[in-house]
Protein backbone atom coordinates (compact mmCIF):
# COMPACT_ATOMS: atom_id res chain seq x y z
CA UNK A 1 0.00 0.00 0.00
CA UNK A 2 1.44 3.34 -0.98
CA UNK A 3 1.44 6.51 1.05
CA UNK A 4 -0.98 8.07 -1.43
CA UNK A 5 -3.76 5.59 -0.73
CA UNK A 6 -3.73 6.00 3.05
CA UNK A 7 -5.21 9.52 3.16
CA UNK A 8 -8.04 8.48 0.88
CA UNK A 9 -8.84 5.56 3.19
CA UNK A 10 -8.84 7.89 6.16
CA UNK A 11 -11.16 10.29 4.36
CA UNK A 12 -13.59 7.50 3.58
CA UNK A 13 -13.42 6.46 7.22
CA UNK A 14 -14.11 10.00 8.42
CA UNK A 15 -17.08 10.39 6.11
CA UNK A 16 -18.58 7.13 7.38
CA UNK A 17 -18.30 8.33 10.96
CA UNK A 18 -19.94 11.64 10.10
CA UNK A 19 -22.86 9.92 8.41
CA UNK A 20 -23.24 7.49 11.30
CA UNK A 21 -23.10 10.31 13.85
CA UNK A 22 -25.84 12.27 12.10
CA UNK A 23 -28.04 9.18 11.88
CA UNK A 24 -27.53 8.49 15.58
CA UNK A 25 -28.34 12.11 16.47
CA UNK A 26 -31.54 11.92 14.44
CA UNK A 27 -32.64 8.69 16.14
CA UNK A 28 -31.77 10.08 19.58
CA UNK A 29 -33.62 13.37 19.20
CA UNK A 30 -36.67 11.92 17.44
CA UNK A 31 -37.13 9.15 20.02
CA UNK A 32 -36.63 11.56 22.92
CA UNK A 33 -39.30 13.90 21.55
CA UNK A 34 -41.64 10.96 21.05
CA UNK A 35 -41.37 9.82 24.67
CA UNK A 36 -41.23 13.35 26.06
CA UNK A 37 -44.52 14.34 24.44
CA UNK A 38 -46.10 11.22 25.95
CA UNK A 39 -44.78 12.11 29.40
CA UNK A 40 -42.67 8.96 29.61
CA UNK A 41 -39.20 10.45 30.12
CA UNK A 42 -39.66 10.61 33.91
CA UNK A 43 -41.36 7.25 34.45
CA UNK A 44 -38.43 5.76 36.34
CA UNK A 45 -38.33 6.79 39.98
CA UNK A 46 -34.56 6.50 39.82
CA UNK A 47 -34.47 9.00 36.96
CA UNK A 48 -36.38 11.53 39.08
CA UNK A 49 -34.02 10.84 41.99
CA UNK A 50 -30.92 11.31 39.81
CA UNK A 51 -32.14 14.68 38.57
CA UNK A 52 -32.93 15.94 42.06
CA UNK A 53 -29.65 14.70 43.54
CA UNK A 54 -27.83 16.70 40.87
CA UNK A 55 -30.08 19.73 41.43
CA UNK A 56 -29.58 19.85 45.20
CA UNK A 57 -25.81 20.20 44.79
CA UNK A 58 -26.50 23.91 44.15
CA UNK A 59 -30.20 24.24 45.08
CA UNK A 60 -30.34 23.38 48.78
CA UNK A 61 -30.28 24.81 52.29
CA UNK A 62 -26.90 23.08 52.59
CA UNK A 63 -25.50 23.01 49.02
CA UNK A 64 -22.26 21.29 48.08
CA UNK A 65 -20.81 18.08 46.74
CA UNK A 66 -21.83 16.19 49.88
CA UNK A 67 -25.37 16.31 48.48
CA UNK A 68 -24.24 13.61 46.05
CA UNK A 69 -24.64 11.14 48.88
CA UNK A 70 -23.48 7.54 48.62
CA UNK A 71 -24.61 4.26 46.95
CA UNK A 72 -25.04 5.97 43.54
CA UNK A 73 -21.75 6.98 41.96
CA UNK A 74 -21.30 10.71 41.24
CA UNK A 75 -20.37 11.15 37.58
CA UNK A 76 -23.90 10.98 36.08
CA UNK A 77 -25.10 13.61 38.56
CA UNK A 78 -22.12 15.88 37.93
CA UNK A 79 -22.73 15.74 34.17
CA UNK A 80 -26.38 16.71 34.64
CA UNK A 81 -25.73 19.77 36.80
CA UNK A 82 -25.06 22.30 33.98
CA UNK A 83 -28.36 21.37 32.30
CA UNK A 84 -30.41 21.49 35.51
CA UNK A 85 -29.59 25.10 36.37
CA UNK A 86 -32.54 25.99 34.16
CA UNK A 87 -35.79 25.54 36.09
CA UNK A 88 -37.58 24.55 32.89
CA UNK A 89 -35.08 21.80 32.10
CA UNK A 90 -35.28 20.61 35.70
CA UNK A 91 -39.06 20.50 35.86
CA UNK A 92 -39.39 18.89 32.45
CA UNK A 93 -36.72 16.32 33.26
CA UNK A 94 -34.98 16.73 29.94
CA UNK A 95 -31.95 18.36 31.53
CA UNK A 96 -31.09 14.90 32.84
CA UNK A 97 -31.68 13.31 29.44
CA UNK A 98 -29.02 15.29 27.56
CA UNK A 99 -25.96 13.41 28.93
CA UNK A 100 -27.66 10.10 28.11
CA UNK A 101 -28.46 11.22 24.57
CA UNK A 102 -24.90 12.38 23.92
CA UNK A 103 -23.62 9.09 25.35
CA UNK A 104 -25.92 7.16 23.01
CA UNK A 105 -24.49 8.89 19.93
CA UNK A 106 -20.89 8.25 20.97
CA UNK A 107 -21.79 4.69 21.91
CA UNK A 108 -23.00 4.03 18.37
CA UNK A 109 -19.78 5.48 16.98
CA UNK A 110 -17.78 3.41 19.46
CA UNK A 111 -19.38 0.16 18.33
CA UNK A 112 -18.55 1.08 14.75
CA UNK A 113 -14.93 1.86 15.55
CA UNK A 114 -14.47 -1.20 17.76
CA UNK A 115 -15.64 -3.70 15.15
CA UNK A 116 -13.90 -1.89 12.30
CA UNK A 117 -10.63 -1.91 14.25
CA UNK A 118 -10.55 -5.50 15.40
CA UNK A 119 -11.62 -6.90 12.03
CA UNK A 120 -9.31 -4.77 9.88
CA UNK A 121 -6.21 -6.43 8.50
CA UNK A 122 -2.89 -4.64 8.21
CA UNK A 123 -4.30 -1.39 9.57
CA UNK A 124 -6.84 -0.62 6.84
CA UNK A 125 -10.51 -1.67 6.82
CA UNK A 126 -11.63 -3.69 3.84
CA UNK A 127 -15.20 -3.94 2.59
CA UNK A 128 -15.99 -6.86 4.89
CA UNK A 129 -14.78 -4.97 7.99
CA UNK A 130 -16.80 -1.89 7.08
CA UNK A 131 -19.98 -3.90 6.49
CA UNK A 132 -19.48 -5.66 9.81
CA UNK A 133 -18.89 -2.32 11.56
CA UNK A 134 -22.12 -0.90 10.17
CA UNK A 135 -23.90 -4.06 11.31
CA UNK A 136 -22.64 -3.69 14.88
CA UNK A 137 -23.54 0.00 14.99
CA UNK A 138 -27.00 -0.73 13.59
CA UNK A 139 -27.83 -3.56 15.99
CA UNK A 140 -26.75 -1.35 18.88
CA UNK A 141 -28.36 1.88 17.67
CA UNK A 142 -31.84 0.65 16.81
CA UNK A 143 -32.39 -1.51 19.89
CA UNK A 144 -35.81 -0.36 21.17
CA UNK A 145 -34.88 -0.63 24.85
CA UNK A 146 -31.71 1.40 24.44
CA UNK A 147 -33.62 3.97 22.39
CA UNK A 148 -36.01 4.47 25.28
CA UNK A 149 -33.35 4.48 28.02
CA UNK A 150 -31.15 7.04 26.23
CA UNK A 151 -33.98 9.55 26.44
CA UNK A 152 -34.14 9.33 30.24
CA UNK A 153 -31.90 10.42 33.11
CA UNK A 154 -30.92 6.80 33.81
CA UNK A 155 -27.25 5.80 33.68
CA UNK A 156 -27.37 2.88 31.24
CA UNK A 157 -26.42 4.80 28.07
CA UNK A 158 -23.63 6.68 29.85
CA UNK A 159 -22.02 3.56 31.25
CA UNK A 160 -22.34 1.71 27.95
CA UNK A 161 -20.45 4.40 26.02
CA UNK A 162 -17.59 4.34 28.54
CA UNK A 163 -17.61 0.53 28.50
CA UNK A 164 -17.47 0.39 24.70
CA UNK A 165 -14.72 2.99 24.34
CA UNK A 166 -12.64 1.31 27.03
CA UNK A 167 -12.72 -1.85 24.91
CA UNK A 168 -11.98 0.20 21.77
CA UNK A 169 -8.81 1.69 23.24
CA UNK A 170 -7.74 -1.58 24.83
CA UNK A 171 -8.06 -3.26 21.43
CA UNK A 172 -5.91 -0.56 19.86
CA UNK A 173 -3.37 -1.05 22.64
CA UNK A 174 -3.38 -4.79 21.95
CA UNK A 175 -2.54 -3.96 18.33
CA UNK A 176 0.56 -2.06 19.40
CA UNK A 177 -0.63 1.50 20.09
CA UNK A 178 0.77 2.16 23.57
CA UNK A 179 -0.81 5.63 23.69
CA UNK A 180 -4.27 4.06 23.57
CA UNK A 181 -3.63 2.52 26.97
CA UNK A 182 -3.88 5.89 28.71
CA UNK A 183 -7.15 6.65 26.89
CA UNK A 184 -8.46 3.28 28.01
CA UNK A 185 -7.50 4.14 31.58
CA UNK A 186 -9.40 7.44 31.38
CA UNK A 187 -12.53 5.63 30.12
CA UNK A 188 -12.21 3.08 32.91
CA UNK A 189 -11.87 5.80 35.54
CA UNK A 190 -15.03 7.48 34.24
CA UNK A 191 -16.84 4.13 34.09
CA UNK A 192 -15.83 3.44 37.71
CA UNK A 193 -17.48 6.74 38.70
CA UNK A 194 -20.65 5.85 36.78
CA UNK A 195 -21.55 2.27 37.75
CA UNK A 196 -19.96 -0.40 39.91
CA UNK A 197 -19.83 -2.58 36.80
CA UNK A 198 -16.82 -0.46 35.87
CA UNK A 199 -14.88 -1.63 38.93
CA UNK A 200 -15.13 -5.23 37.77
CA UNK A 201 -14.23 -4.21 34.22
CA UNK A 202 -11.20 -2.27 35.50
CA UNK A 203 -9.88 -5.33 37.34
CA UNK A 204 -10.28 -7.46 34.21
CA UNK A 205 -8.54 -4.94 31.94
CA UNK A 206 -5.71 -4.29 34.40
CA UNK A 207 -5.10 -8.03 34.51
CA UNK A 208 -5.17 -8.13 30.70
CA UNK A 209 -2.72 -5.24 30.34
CA UNK A 210 -0.29 -6.72 32.85
CA UNK A 211 -0.51 -10.09 31.11
CA UNK A 212 0.22 -8.52 27.72
CA UNK A 213 3.18 -6.63 29.19
CA UNK A 214 4.66 -9.72 30.82
CA UNK A 215 4.21 -11.99 27.80
CA UNK A 216 5.47 -9.46 25.24
CA UNK A 217 8.36 -8.37 27.45
CA UNK A 218 9.60 -11.96 27.53
CA UNK A 219 8.95 -12.37 23.80
CA UNK A 220 10.79 -9.16 22.89
CA UNK A 221 13.96 -10.39 24.62
CA UNK A 222 13.87 -13.65 22.70
CA UNK A 223 13.17 -12.27 19.22
CA UNK A 224 14.64 -9.84 16.73
CA UNK A 225 12.85 -7.22 14.60
CA UNK A 226 11.45 -9.07 11.67
CA UNK A 227 9.61 -8.42 8.47
CA UNK A 228 7.05 -5.68 8.03
CA UNK A 229 3.46 -5.55 6.93
CA UNK A 230 2.47 -4.33 3.49
CA UNK A 231 1.95 -0.86 4.92
CA UNK A 232 5.52 -0.70 6.15
CA UNK A 233 4.75 -1.11 9.86
CA UNK A 234 6.74 -3.73 11.76
CA UNK A 235 4.70 -6.87 12.24
CA UNK A 236 6.20 -7.66 15.63
CA UNK A 237 4.23 -6.40 18.61
CA UNK A 238 6.43 -4.10 20.67
CA UNK A 239 5.94 -4.41 24.40
CA UNK A 240 4.58 -1.29 26.14
CA UNK A 241 6.89 0.43 28.57
CA UNK A 242 6.65 -0.39 32.24
CA UNK A 243 5.80 3.21 33.04
CA UNK A 244 2.84 3.12 30.60
CA UNK A 245 1.40 0.01 32.25
CA UNK A 246 1.95 1.42 35.73
CA UNK A 247 0.29 4.69 34.70
CA UNK A 248 -2.67 2.76 33.30
CA UNK A 249 -3.09 0.81 36.54
CA UNK A 250 -2.93 3.99 38.61
CA UNK A 251 -5.50 5.80 36.45
CA UNK A 252 -7.89 2.83 36.49
CA UNK A 253 -7.54 2.48 40.27
CA UNK A 254 -7.88 6.20 41.01
CA UNK A 255 -11.68 6.37 40.78
CA UNK A 256 -12.46 3.43 43.12
CA UNK A 257 -9.86 4.67 45.60
CA UNK A 258 -11.38 8.16 45.44
CA UNK A 259 -14.87 6.84 46.12
CA UNK A 260 -13.70 4.58 48.96
CA UNK A 261 -11.85 7.52 50.50
CA UNK A 262 -14.89 9.80 50.14
CA UNK A 263 -17.09 7.27 51.94
CA UNK A 264 -14.49 6.67 54.64
CA UNK A 265 -14.05 10.40 55.36
CA UNK A 266 -17.68 11.50 55.10
CA UNK A 267 -19.54 8.45 56.40
CA UNK A 268 -16.87 6.84 58.53
CA UNK A 269 -17.22 3.64 56.48
CA UNK A 270 -15.33 3.08 53.23
CA UNK A 271 -17.97 0.52 52.18
CA UNK A 272 -21.00 2.63 53.07
CA UNK A 273 -22.35 2.16 49.53
CA UNK A 274 -22.06 -1.62 49.93
CA UNK A 275 -23.32 -2.28 53.46
CA UNK A 276 -24.82 1.04 54.59
CA UNK A 277 -28.54 1.60 55.36
CA UNK A 278 -29.33 2.57 51.73
CA UNK A 279 -27.33 -0.21 50.05
CA UNK A 280 -28.90 -3.00 48.01
CA UNK A 281 -28.02 -5.51 50.73
CA UNK A 282 -29.70 -3.44 53.44
CA UNK A 283 -32.83 -2.98 51.33
CA UNK A 284 -33.04 -6.73 50.70
CA UNK A 285 -32.58 -7.48 54.41
CA UNK A 286 -35.43 -5.12 55.29
CA UNK A 287 -37.58 -6.79 52.64
CA UNK A 288 -36.84 -10.24 54.01
CA UNK A 289 -37.50 -9.11 57.58
CA UNK A 290 -40.99 -8.22 56.39
CA UNK A 291 -41.63 -11.85 55.49
CA UNK A 292 -40.40 -11.86 51.89
CA UNK A 293 -38.10 -14.61 50.66
CA UNK A 294 -34.84 -13.88 48.86
CA UNK A 295 -34.92 -13.00 45.20
CA UNK A 296 -34.21 -15.65 42.53
CA UNK A 297 -30.51 -16.49 42.38
CA UNK A 298 -29.71 -15.56 45.98
CA UNK A 299 -26.63 -17.56 46.93
CA UNK A 300 -26.63 -19.42 43.59
CA UNK A 301 -24.28 -18.02 40.94
CA UNK A 302 -25.60 -20.35 38.22
CA UNK A 303 -29.25 -19.36 38.67
CA UNK A 304 -28.24 -15.72 39.04
CA UNK A 305 -26.36 -15.91 35.75
CA UNK A 306 -29.38 -17.45 34.03
CA UNK A 307 -31.61 -14.60 35.21
CA UNK A 308 -29.14 -12.04 33.91
CA UNK A 309 -28.89 -13.77 30.52
CA UNK A 310 -32.68 -13.95 30.38
CA UNK A 311 -32.82 -10.20 31.03
CA UNK A 312 -30.36 -9.69 28.16
CA UNK A 313 -32.55 -11.82 25.90
CA UNK A 314 -35.63 -9.83 26.90
CA UNK A 315 -33.86 -6.68 25.73
CA UNK A 316 -33.21 -8.26 22.32
CA UNK A 317 -36.53 -9.90 21.45
CA UNK A 318 -39.97 -10.56 22.84
CA UNK A 319 -40.47 -14.01 21.33
CA UNK A 320 -38.84 -16.82 23.32
CA UNK A 321 -37.54 -18.64 20.22
CA UNK A 322 -35.97 -15.46 18.90
CA UNK A 323 -34.32 -14.93 22.28
CA UNK A 324 -32.77 -18.41 22.09
CA UNK A 325 -31.70 -17.76 18.51
CA UNK A 326 -29.62 -14.77 19.69
CA UNK A 327 -27.74 -17.08 22.06
CA UNK A 328 -27.11 -19.47 19.18
CA UNK A 329 -25.81 -16.60 17.02
CA UNK A 330 -23.48 -15.49 19.82
CA UNK A 331 -22.09 -19.03 20.13
CA UNK A 332 -21.64 -19.19 16.35
CA UNK A 333 -19.70 -15.91 16.46
CA UNK A 334 -17.31 -17.36 19.04
CA UNK A 335 -16.80 -20.41 16.84
CA UNK A 336 -16.14 -18.16 13.83
CA UNK A 337 -13.45 -16.21 15.72
CA UNK A 338 -11.73 -19.40 16.88
CA UNK A 339 -11.83 -20.90 13.39
CA UNK A 340 -10.47 -17.70 11.82
CA UNK A 341 -7.66 -17.56 14.35
CA UNK A 342 -6.72 -21.15 13.58
CA UNK A 343 -6.56 -20.40 9.86
CA UNK A 344 -4.33 -17.39 10.53
CA UNK A 345 -1.91 -19.52 12.53
CA UNK A 346 -1.73 -22.11 9.77
CA UNK A 347 -1.10 -19.38 7.20
CA UNK A 348 1.58 -17.87 9.41
CA UNK A 349 3.33 -21.21 9.77
CA UNK A 350 3.31 -21.73 6.03
CA UNK A 351 4.69 -18.24 5.42
CA UNK A 352 7.41 -18.66 8.02
CA UNK A 353 8.55 -22.02 6.65
CA UNK A 354 9.09 -20.47 3.20
CA UNK A 355 11.14 -17.56 4.58
CA UNK A 356 14.73 -17.48 5.67
CA UNK A 357 13.68 -15.43 8.68
CA UNK A 358 10.62 -16.71 10.55
CA UNK A 359 7.83 -14.16 10.79
CA UNK A 360 6.04 -13.05 13.91
CA UNK A 361 2.69 -11.48 13.07
CA UNK A 362 1.09 -8.83 15.16
CA UNK A 363 -1.44 -10.68 17.32
CA UNK A 364 -5.03 -9.99 16.27
CA UNK A 365 -6.97 -7.91 18.77
CA UNK A 366 -10.18 -9.87 18.30
CA UNK A 367 -9.67 -11.62 21.59
CA UNK A 368 -10.16 -8.28 23.35
CA UNK A 369 -13.86 -8.51 22.49
CA UNK A 370 -14.07 -10.99 25.36
CA UNK A 371 -14.25 -7.94 27.63
CA UNK A 372 -17.75 -7.36 26.25
CA UNK A 373 -18.76 -10.45 28.25
CA UNK A 374 -17.54 -9.04 31.58
CA UNK A 375 -21.12 -8.13 32.64
CA UNK A 376 -22.00 -11.84 32.84
CA UNK A 377 -19.79 -12.75 35.85
CA UNK A 378 -20.32 -9.33 37.43
CA UNK A 379 -24.10 -9.57 37.50
CA UNK A 380 -24.09 -13.26 38.37
CA UNK A 381 -22.06 -12.43 41.48
CA UNK A 382 -24.07 -9.28 42.24
CA UNK A 383 -27.38 -11.13 42.08
CA UNK A 384 -26.10 -14.09 44.07
CA UNK A 385 -24.23 -12.23 46.82
CA UNK A 386 -24.79 -8.47 46.39
CA UNK A 387 -28.51 -8.20 47.03
CA UNK A 388 -29.24 -7.11 43.44
CA UNK A 389 -32.48 -8.69 42.17
CA UNK A 390 -33.58 -9.10 38.56
CA UNK A 391 -37.18 -10.04 37.85
CA UNK A 392 -38.27 -11.06 34.35
CA UNK A 393 -41.95 -11.37 33.37
CA UNK A 394 -41.35 -14.77 31.74
CA UNK A 395 -39.86 -16.30 34.91
CA UNK A 396 -40.87 -16.38 38.56
CA UNK A 397 -41.96 -14.07 40.18
CA UNK A 398 -43.32 -13.02 36.75
CA UNK A 399 -42.84 -9.28 37.10
CA UNK A 400 -40.45 -6.50 36.04
CA UNK A 401 -37.53 -5.28 38.10
CA UNK A 402 -34.04 -4.31 36.94
CA UNK A 403 -34.68 -5.94 33.57
CA UNK A 404 -32.78 -2.97 32.11
CA UNK A 405 -29.54 -4.48 33.42
CA UNK A 406 -29.70 -6.88 30.48
CA UNK A 407 -28.72 -3.96 28.21
CA UNK A 408 -25.14 -4.40 29.44
CA UNK A 409 -24.80 -7.35 27.05
CA UNK A 410 -26.13 -5.42 24.03
CA UNK A 411 -22.60 -4.51 22.82
CA UNK A 412 -21.61 -8.20 22.98
CA UNK A 413 -24.59 -9.31 20.89
CA UNK A 414 -24.04 -6.45 18.42
CA UNK A 415 -20.41 -7.52 18.04
CA UNK A 416 -21.49 -11.16 17.59
CA UNK A 417 -23.82 -10.23 14.74
CA UNK A 418 -21.01 -8.21 13.14
CA UNK A 419 -18.54 -11.09 13.40
CA UNK A 420 -20.98 -13.43 11.65
CA UNK A 421 -21.53 -10.89 8.87
CA UNK A 422 -17.78 -10.54 8.48
CA UNK A 423 -17.32 -14.31 8.32
CA UNK A 424 -20.05 -14.67 5.69
CA UNK A 425 -18.75 -11.85 3.49
CA UNK A 426 -15.18 -13.21 3.54
CA UNK A 427 -16.15 -16.85 3.14
CA UNK A 428 -14.50 -18.54 0.18
CA UNK A 429 -16.43 -21.77 0.55
CA UNK A 430 -19.90 -20.34 -0.08
CA UNK A 431 -21.28 -19.17 -3.38
CA UNK A 432 -22.45 -15.60 -3.77
CA UNK A 433 -26.07 -16.75 -3.57
CA UNK A 434 -25.49 -18.56 -0.28
CA UNK A 435 -23.69 -15.55 1.19
CA UNK A 436 -26.57 -13.27 0.23
CA UNK A 437 -29.05 -15.70 1.76
CA UNK A 438 -27.07 -15.87 5.01
CA UNK A 439 -26.82 -12.09 5.26
CA UNK A 440 -30.52 -11.75 4.53
CA UNK A 441 -31.24 -14.30 7.26
CA UNK A 442 -29.21 -12.36 9.83
CA UNK A 443 -30.92 -9.12 8.84
CA UNK A 444 -34.30 -10.81 9.16
CA UNK A 445 -33.48 -12.01 12.69
CA UNK A 446 -32.62 -8.47 13.79
CA UNK A 447 -35.68 -6.89 12.15
CA UNK A 448 -38.14 -9.49 13.43
CA UNK A 449 -36.61 -9.42 16.92
CA UNK A 450 -36.83 -5.66 17.28
CA UNK A 451 -40.26 -5.57 15.65
CA UNK A 452 -41.51 -8.00 18.31
CA UNK A 453 -40.25 -5.60 21.01
CA UNK A 454 -41.97 -2.59 19.46
CA UNK A 455 -45.19 -4.56 19.11
CA UNK A 456 -45.21 -5.69 22.76
CA UNK A 457 -43.46 -2.61 24.17
CA UNK A 458 -39.80 -2.41 25.30
CA UNK A 459 -39.27 -4.32 28.54
CA UNK A 460 -37.41 -1.32 30.02
CA UNK A 461 -40.41 0.91 29.33
CA UNK A 462 -42.81 -1.68 30.74
CA UNK A 463 -40.65 -1.97 33.86
CA UNK A 464 -40.95 1.75 34.53
CA UNK A 465 -44.62 2.04 33.55
CA UNK A 466 -45.77 -0.89 35.70
CA UNK A 467 -43.65 -0.27 38.79
CA UNK A 468 -44.00 3.51 38.87
CA UNK A 469 -47.67 3.92 37.95
CA UNK A 470 -48.73 4.53 41.56
CA UNK A 471 -45.76 6.78 42.30
CA UNK A 472 -46.47 8.95 39.26
CA UNK A 473 -50.14 9.29 40.19
CA UNK A 474 -49.30 10.24 43.79
CA UNK A 475 -46.65 12.78 42.81
CA UNK A 476 -48.96 14.40 40.27
CA UNK A 477 -51.64 14.95 42.90
CA UNK A 478 -49.12 16.19 45.46
CA UNK A 479 -47.62 18.62 42.96
CA UNK A 480 -51.01 20.28 42.48
CA UNK A 481 -51.36 20.92 46.20
CA UNK A 482 -47.75 21.99 46.71
CA UNK A 483 -48.00 24.44 43.84
CA UNK A 484 -50.85 26.16 45.66
CA UNK A 485 -48.80 26.83 48.81
CA UNK A 486 -47.99 30.43 49.53
CA UNK A 487 -44.74 31.73 47.96
CA UNK A 488 -41.54 31.50 49.99
CA UNK A 489 -43.09 28.94 52.34
CA UNK A 490 -40.74 26.34 53.80
CA UNK A 491 -41.66 22.67 53.40
CA UNK A 492 -40.44 19.86 55.66
CA UNK A 493 -40.38 16.48 53.89
CA UNK A 494 -38.36 13.36 53.22
CA UNK A 495 -37.32 14.31 49.70
CA UNK A 496 -36.02 10.83 48.90
CA UNK A 497 -39.55 9.42 49.00
CA UNK A 498 -41.19 11.49 46.27
CA UNK A 499 -38.87 14.19 44.90
CA UNK A 500 -40.95 14.40 41.73
CA UNK A 501 -43.76 16.13 43.63
CA UNK A 502 -41.56 19.11 44.49
CA UNK A 503 -40.01 19.12 41.04
CA UNK A 504 -43.36 19.17 39.22
CA UNK A 505 -44.64 21.87 41.57
CA UNK A 506 -41.64 24.02 40.70
CA UNK A 507 -40.67 24.55 44.34
CA UNK A 508 -36.93 25.28 44.66
CA UNK A 509 -35.22 22.67 46.81
CA UNK A 510 -33.76 25.43 48.97
CA UNK A 511 -37.31 26.01 50.19
CA UNK A 512 -37.41 22.50 51.61
CA UNK A 513 -35.84 20.98 54.69
CA UNK A 514 -35.06 17.39 53.82
CA UNK A 515 -32.91 14.42 54.81
CA UNK A 516 -29.97 15.88 52.87
CA UNK A 517 -29.73 18.83 55.26
CA UNK A 518 -27.67 17.17 57.95
CA UNK A 519 -24.02 16.49 58.64
CA UNK A 520 -23.48 12.82 57.86
CA UNK A 521 -20.04 12.77 59.43
CA UNK A 522 -21.55 13.45 62.86
CA UNK A 523 -22.01 10.00 64.35
CA UNK A 524 -24.10 8.44 65.76
CA UNK A 525 -26.43 11.48 65.62
CA UNK A 526 -26.31 15.21 64.97
CA UNK A 527 -28.86 17.01 67.20
CA UNK A 528 -27.66 20.37 65.84
CA UNK A 529 -28.23 19.44 62.20
CA UNK A 530 -30.95 21.33 60.30
CA UNK A 531 -32.89 18.17 59.47
CA UNK A 532 -32.74 16.87 63.04
CA UNK A 533 -33.77 20.23 64.55
CA UNK A 534 -36.70 20.50 62.14
CA UNK A 535 -37.92 17.02 63.10
CA UNK A 536 -37.60 17.85 66.79
CA UNK A 537 -39.65 21.05 66.41
CA UNK A 538 -41.30 21.38 62.97
CA UNK A 539 -43.14 24.61 63.82
CA UNK A 540 -39.89 26.40 64.58
CA UNK A 541 -38.28 25.97 61.13
CA UNK A 542 -41.00 25.01 58.64
CA UNK A 543 -44.36 26.36 57.47
CA UNK A 544 -45.68 23.07 56.09
CA UNK A 545 -44.84 19.41 56.50
CA UNK A 546 -45.45 16.68 53.95
CA UNK A 547 -45.53 13.33 55.70
CA UNK A 548 -45.65 9.85 54.17
CA UNK A 549 -46.99 7.18 56.46
CA UNK A 550 -44.12 5.58 58.35
CA UNK A 551 -41.36 8.05 57.44
CA UNK A 552 -39.47 10.32 59.85
CA UNK A 553 -41.63 13.36 59.17
CA UNK A 554 -44.74 11.27 59.84
CA UNK A 555 -43.37 10.26 63.22
CA UNK A 556 -42.33 13.84 64.00
CA UNK A 557 -45.80 15.35 63.46
CA UNK A 558 -47.77 12.75 65.38
CA UNK A 559 -49.48 14.09 68.50
CA UNK A 560 -48.71 17.76 67.77
CA UNK A 561 -52.20 18.75 66.61
CA UNK A 562 -51.00 20.35 63.37
CA UNK A 563 -53.74 21.28 60.92
CA UNK A 564 -54.21 18.66 58.23
CA UNK A 565 -54.74 20.33 54.85
CA UNK A 566 -55.08 17.31 52.58
CA UNK A 567 -54.72 13.55 52.68
CA UNK A 568 -53.94 11.60 49.52
CA UNK A 569 -54.29 7.85 49.10
CA UNK A 570 -53.05 5.99 46.03
CA UNK A 571 -53.12 2.21 45.73
CA UNK A 572 -49.71 0.71 46.40
CA UNK A 573 -48.27 3.94 47.85
CA UNK A 574 -47.97 5.12 51.46
CA UNK A 575 -50.63 7.56 52.64
CA UNK A 576 -49.51 11.17 52.20
CA UNK A 577 -50.68 14.02 54.44
CA UNK A 578 -49.89 17.72 54.04
CA UNK A 579 -49.88 19.68 57.32
CA UNK A 580 -49.71 23.37 58.15
CA UNK A 581 -47.28 23.50 61.06
CA UNK A 582 -46.87 27.27 61.41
Amino acid sequence: MTAKTTPRASSRWDSEVRVLAWLAVWVSVFSFLFYFRRGDVMLYGDAVAHINIARRVFDSRTPGLLQLGTVWLPLPHLLMIPFLISNKMWQGGWGGSIPSMVAYVFGVIGMFRLVRGVLSREGEPDAAARIAAWTAAGVYAVNPNLIYMQGTAMGEALYLVLFIWAVVYFSEFACGDARALMKCGACLAAACLTRYDGWFLAVAMVAGAVAIYCVKEVGSRDSQPLKTTKGGAPSIFRSPSRSAVVGFVLIAAAAPVLWLGYNAIVYGNALEFENGPYSAKAIEMRTQSGGSVGHPGTGNVYVAGLYFLKAAEANLAENEWLQRLWIVLAAAAVFAVVADRRRERETLKATSSNDETPGVAMPPSRWTMIFLLVPVPFYALSIAYGGVPIFIPAWWPFTHYNARYGLQLLPAFAAAAAILVYAVVRSKHWTKAWRRAALLGLLTVVIVSYASIWRAGPVCYAEAAINMRGRVALERQLAGWLHALRPRATLLMDLGRHPGAVEQAGIPLKRTINEGNHRVWMRPADPEGLWERALANPAELADYALAFEGDEVWRAVQGRNFKELVEIRVTGQPRAVLYRVR
